[in-house]
């Protein structure tokens, strides 16, 4: 069974049933395992003006994140003793994701001239407090541009490693 598969089948049998409107996403990397789950529609709220709407919708969020909060823990410390990484949460409800937690890890790059000057220039123009703010906003940018492009590559990887676990073992 692959590592992915694995994992993401260990936290679907971790986690109680009703916590989520079906399965969690399961997205990880190198460092962080990030839970996102669609809490069930708030039915309450469907009636409500927009204003009161969004703070049903808030509470909603904030309860669910408080019931849940010592079982979420718990779950946590067990998948990272269990898979290295640690573990962040979130949930998606009414077209907003909310994180409760997440991962910062800090990245470093070499960037040349022109480069450092377009950071420059987002700083300076208060885009981003910082080279690694602006970094940061430039990353988020193209993400959020980008995201056929970034799943279908993402996709092609799954599949290389497919291929290489069928591959025959080399032992040196």
């Amino acid at each position: 069974m692959d590592a992915e598969e694995q994992l993401k089948g260990w936290f679907t049998g971790r986690m109680p049933d009703g916590w989520f409107a079906g399965r969690p996403e399961i997205v990880l990397d190198r460092e962080e395992i990030t839970v996102l789950g669609a809490l069930p529609p708030l039915t309450v709220a469907d009636d409500l003006p927009d204003v009161e709407k969004a703070a049903a919708l808030e509470g909603y969020v904030e309860r669910f994140r408080e019931e849940t909060r010592e079982r979420r823990i718990d779950i946590a410390r067990e998948a990272e003793h269990r898979f290295r990484r640690k573990v962040s949460w979130g949930v998606t409800v009414g077209g907003e994701t909310v994180m409760f937690t997440t991962l910062s890890v800090p990245v470093m790059t070499r960037l040349r001239q022109p480069e450092r000057q377009v950071l420059d220039t987002l700083v300076a123009a208060g885009v981003a407090r910082s080279r690694s703010d602006a970094l940061a906003w430039c990353v988020r940018l193209v993400g959020r541009h980008t995201d056929t492009w970034l799943a279908d590559l993402r996709d092609a990887l799954q599949h290389v490693d497919r291929v290489r676990a069928a591959g025959p073992d080399v032992v040196d």
